[in-house]
């Protein structure tokens, strides 16, 4: 995976803030906003994705589209520490849909799971199945979602 180079100044700044919240604006209007030119604004957004900055653009879809209604939060702290472990951990959240998001963090466990499944039935089953089938869990947490008054997620 490419590393984005860092060196960026105001004006690519201020475009990724913009594109941040919408990747599909126009160049017209995202050059207006800028106070740019449409060629000198679509050069900027071109060389940020070359050099990595910008890694893509997706569409965000509603959980419910996904009849994904239920979301948890998931602590995961493993048994054996060791890289082999935490790759095959890693390697098991790759693999399953539910996962949303994974992010190896400091503290009393090594991973935070953002899981997405359609009703808490289909959670415990995930539960059980997929995080209760790896040998390597010692503890499993789960903070269910209940409201998302704010996500700026893209």
């Amino acid at each position: 995976m490419m590393q984005p180079d860092t060196d960026t100044d105001a004006i690519s700044a201020r475009i990724l803030q913009i594109l941040s919240r919408n990747g599909r604006i126009p160049n017209q209007q995202l050059a207006a906003e800028i106070g740019l030119s449409p060629s000198a604004c679509l050069r900027r957004v071109q060389e940020l994705e070359r050099r990595g900055a910008i890694t893509g653009y997706r569409a965000v879809i509603h959980p419910s589209a996904r009849e994904a209604g239920f979301t948890a939060y998931v602590t995961v702290g493993l048994s054996r520490h060791s890289n082999e472990a935490q790759q095959a951990f890693e390697r098991a959240c790759l693999a399953s849909w539910q996962v949303r998001e994974c992010h190896n963090i400091t503290g009393s466990v090594e991973y935070l799971l953002r899981v997405e499944v359609r009703d808490l039935e289909a959670y415990r089953r995930f539960h059980t199945e997929v995080l209760g089938a790896f040998p390597q869990i010692s503890t499993i947490t789960t903070h269910v979602v209940m409201n998302s008054p704010k996500d700026d997620r893209a």
